[in-house]
């Protein structure tokens, strides 16, 4: 049996991946929802809309290349751009979103060193990722182990290496990110029909509560710090100097000589 490759847009279309999918797009929401500015970018997979739930005014969706079929997604591609050399200004987006979209770089570190380039200072960086270290990547692990006979077929696409969670923390902080928050889901195993993935369905509560960390993606919240800056609101205005009410002054020359006349 010869092994079956997809790639990421391909894999939302199966039943696993249209799980995975609704997944991220109610915790992106969620999140995204309160957050304000004039900027914001979506680096990769057409096939969700970052943007659905935020109101920030100008919005891109940047992808590596340029493929007809995901031109009809729910967002329409923007440009065309290396996720490591992003066409933007320093300092000058409010959010960037990244669903995947460091599985799917050559170099992440350079993907996520541009991220932190281009974001204003106190504006968030949004990335989901497929959890190496769970049901899902245990199941990838051992069909990659079959890859060197030519048996088995690859429950997830082969978008590049998996990312762990705490691995990408530890990115996160030496670029002065801070975690705002992050979370786990998807718990169910990695059917390959509805029919399979409506009968675990019951997992998604228990794996929540007694193995949170074994989700087969997780999603996080980071906001770019800078040391030593400190943002100034209205608050920074001086207040007004209050006008003191008039004090009359008894003129005590005029008040004497009035005294001796009526004397």
């Amino acid at each position: 049996m010869s092994i079956s490759i997809i790639g990421l847009h391909e894999w939302f279309q199966t039943p696993a991946g249209a799980y995975l999918l609704d997944w991220e797009r109610r915790q992106i929401n969620a999140a995204v929802a309160d957050i304000f500015g004039y900027h914001a970018l979506q680096l990769g997979v057409p096939s969700l809309d970052a943007f659905e739930a935020n109101r920030i005014p100008h919005q891109w969706l940047a992808t590596q290349c340029f493929d007809p079929p995901l031109a009809h997604g729910p967002r329409s591609v923007s440009l065309v751009c290396e996720f490591g050399a992003l066409p933007f200004a320093s300092s000058s987006l409010d959010l960037v979103v990244l669903p995947h979209s460091l599985e799917l770089s050559a170099d992440p570190h350079a993907a996520l060193r541009e991220v932190e380039r281009v974001l204003v200072p106190e504006g968030r960086v949004v990335i989901c990722g497929f959890n190496p270290t769970s049901l899902w990547g245990l199941q990838q692990s051992r069909a990659r182990l079959y890859q060197r006979f030519g048996l088995g077929q690859l429950l997830l696409p082969q978008s590049g290496d998996f990312i762990g969670y705490w691995r990408l923390r530890d990115w996160l902080r030496l670029l002065s990110f801070e975690v705002e928050c992050g979370t786990f889901g998807c718990y169910r195993p990695g059917a390959r029909s509805e029919k399979w993935l409506q009968r675990f369905q019951w997992m998604d509560t228990v794996g929540s509560k007694w193995w949170p960390i074994f989700g087969a993606a997780y999603f996080l919240v980071a906001v770019k710090r800078v040391r030593g800056m400190r943002l100034l609101g209205p608050a920074w205005k001086g207040r007004p100097a209050r006008v003191g009410s008039p004090v009359s002054l008894a003129r005590r020359g005029q008040d004497s000589r009035i005294l001796e006349k009526n004397d």
